[in-house]
């Protein structure tokens, strides 16, 4: 494998889908709202997408470091692990990432907000800033939350609440609390993926005193907590739809749990761990595409 193979690879690709669907449903949401800005648009997308690459970077290094990322590992093989980049190389693409993001963040914030709104400014720089912290500290150093149980609420927070909620701030300069219930969707959506990641991982994370929330629970309690998660995520879209319905299509996102209660069928049923790891993808492209629904039910067909 070459070294830009091996940056692609610790990159993390497939998880970028996921981690922008906060961002369109945020934006759907300010869109329906009279508010449309391409450009906050498109910074807000990569400066999140920056935020995801740091993270899978820092990922790589702190699991690799730790050891936890070894040969009993069920996923895919990481660029530390394998030994395709050194523990110096992911330092400084870390560094090289970090430097990338802040650029993003300020432009998005300029864009946005301008001098002229210099609370908001300060107030969404230093959201920034926590992003970075938190995409950094996951499983790195010796307060990484990923290796305390903490990482669901860290993405339910990030992936969800502060990705859709934000992101239609930065158009609107305004919060409205229905927005809470698709937010609380896109955030357990993606609470549920790391929980998948956590079961598939749970005999090795064990071993490595990864004390996630399946390691804490157990692998039957961390399905049964698999099936609150979508169930909760199916409500709080549902119950949003019901308050905010137009027409026809404000149903279209609901197409989108055909797939994940099929995958949830397939989730409870399975005993071998190594066989959740194409429900990952799965999951993630289903948030995805929930994401996609949620604009046109919002902005196509009024």
């Amino acid at each position: 494998m070459s070294k830009i193979e091996a940056w692609v690879s610790a990159s993390r690709l497939r998880t970028l889908p996921l981690s922008v669907s906060g961002i369109i449903t945020g934006t759907s949401l300010a869109n329906s709202y009279g508010h449309h800005n391409s450009l906050i648009f498109i910074l807000a997308l990569l400066t999140t997408v920056g935020f995801q690459i740091t993270s899978n970077f820092a990922n790589d290094y702190g699991d690799g470091v730790r050891g936890t990322d070894n040969q009993e590992r069920i996923g895919p093989k990481r660029a530390y692990q394998s030994g395709t980049l050194t523990k110096r190389e992911l330092k400084t693409g870390i560094l090289c990432s970090v430097a990338i993001n802040f650029i993003w963040l300020l432009a998005l914030l300029q864009v946005s907000f301008g001098m002229e709104n210099i609370a908001y400014f300060l107030l969404f720089g230093f959201l920034g800033i926590l992003c970075i912290w938190a995409a950094i500290t996951y499983t790195m150093g010796n307060l990484a939350y990923g290796y305390k149980g903490f990482g669901d609420v860290f993405v339910f927070f990030f992936f969800g609440l502060l990705a859709v909620l934000g992101s239609m701030f930065l158009y609107t300069k305004s919060f409205n609390f229905i927005a809470l219930l698709p937010a609380t969707t896109i955030g357990l959506l993606c609470t549920g993926v790391i929980n998948l990641n956590n079961l598939r991982d749970h005999q090795s994370d064990k071993k490595s005193n990864k004390n996630t929330m399946v390691v804490k629970m157990g692998y039957g309690a961390g399905k049964r907590y698999h099936t609150f998660l979508m169930a909760v995520s199916f409500l709080s879209l549902l119950v949003y739809i019901i308050i905010s319905y137009k027409n026809y299509a404000s149903l279209l996102p609901l197409l989108t749990f055909i797939p994940v209660f099929y995958h949830l069928k397939r989730v409870r049923n399975t005993k071998d761990p190594s066989l959740l790891d194409p429900e990952l993808k799965k999951l993630a492209l289903s948030t995805f595409l929930l994401s996609i629904l949620f604009y046109i039910s919002l902005n196509i067909f009024l």
